[in-house]
């Protein structure tokens, strides 16, 4: 402003920003964050029994398979260069000690087994490594006398299904049960019965957010309550950092912030410290919120979910879970 009151404008500004805005070319020339499909992991739901996809109603375009369909989606998910695909079990028989997650011919283990056999090394397969989907009651663990999550207990069950898990032919294994001491105890097991090459993906940062609920009717989860005993206050940052420094310390390959979007700014926080990868796993609730929102035609479905995720990995993380994967990797082909 000069002394007469009237606004001046400067005419040779050293560096003006736009300049690198006025085309989509020179945009793409100095974007600094990019996203790959193999930066992308797809989880899955496969369905014991199911003869046919099974729709889930809260997330729309997400099904429990059947065997036969989740192999061609894993088939579909090598074919269009993503990086891996996450299963998660749906099982017909519970109990109490979650006995499902050990057999060989339980749903999760066959379904490892079927994939890996159907992929090879073309793309990991990676095993949900938890009892929830396997509990009557619905917990990430075994439960005490007075119905409380048994830390230690549920430790014992975690080293078997580690084992059964990679004899299956899981590539990498993500314990998300939230127990003290889960990844030490998986390593040691892993190594001792020889599976030295699996990989654990450590849920090491993992909130007791409102954003699982789709998640819950993806497995036919049988919870009552809820489970902020065991995974964290979302309230805590402090806490998150020794959650992973404890994992590191464990033996952890790779670590985890779940849910991501919600949580960027620990994302953030996590990569800054972590020496090795890190993932966020944009969850159901965030996915279905997109869904539900583009739908309704309030916002651009492509748009919004290319966005989000270029969110995530600008945020730190080196990967990405997301059940919009297969939709970004084949729009990623289309330009590419």
């Amino acid at each position: 402003m000069n002394p007469g009151g009237e606004i001046t404008h400067p005419r040779n500004l050293p560096y003006r920003p736009r300049r690198l805005r006025t085309t989509p070319v020179m945009r793409s020339h100095v974007r600094e964050t990019r996203v790959h499909p193999s930066q992308l992991i797809l989880p899955v739901f496969v369905r014991e029994g199911a003869r046919q996809p099974r729709p889930i109603t809260s997330m729309p375009g997400v099904v429990q398979h059947s065997m036969e369909s989740l192999k061609e989606a894993a088939q579909e998910a090598v074919e269009l260069g993503l990086g891996g695909v996450m299963i998660f079990g749906v099982p017909t028989t519970l109990d109490a000690t979650g006995s499902g997650i050990l057999a060989q011919d339980g749903i999760l283990n066959r379904a490892l087994n079927e994939v890996r056999a159907e992929v090879g090394d073309d793309i990991l397969v990676m095993a949900d490594l938890c009892l929830d989907e396997f509990t009557d009651h619905g917990h990430c663990g075994v439960l005490d006398a007075q119905g409380r999550v048994d830390n230690d207990a549920t430790l014992d069950l975690y080293a078997q299904a580690a084992v059964a898990q990679a004899q299956a032919g899981a590539h990498v294994l993500g314990p998300s049960g939230m127990m003290d001491g889960q990844v030490g105890v998986i390593r040691q097991a892993l190594d001792e019965a020889g599976h030295t090459d699996v990989s654990v993906l450590a849920y090491s940062v993992k909130y007791a957010s409102a954003f699982y609920g789709p998640f819950r009717e993806a497995v036919d989860s049988t919870l009552t309550g809820d489970r902020k005993t065991y995974q964290m206050d979302p309230a805590n940052r402090r806490e998150a950092l020794r959650e992973l420094q404890l994992d590191l310390a464990e033996g952890a390959d790779m670590v985890m912030v779940k849910p991501a979007m919600s949580y960027l700014d620990m994302v953030r926080e996590v990569a800054d410290l972590s020496p090795v990868p890190v993932s966020a796993y944009q969850i159901s609730g965030e996915y279905s919120m997109i869904q539900a929102a583009a739908a309704n035609g309030w916002i651009d479905r492509r748009a919004a979910v290319e966005e989000s995720i270029l969110s995530i990995r600008r945020a730190g993380a080196d990967t990405v879970l997301t059940y919009f994967a297969a939709d970004f990797a084949r729009w990623w082909h289309q330009d590419n």
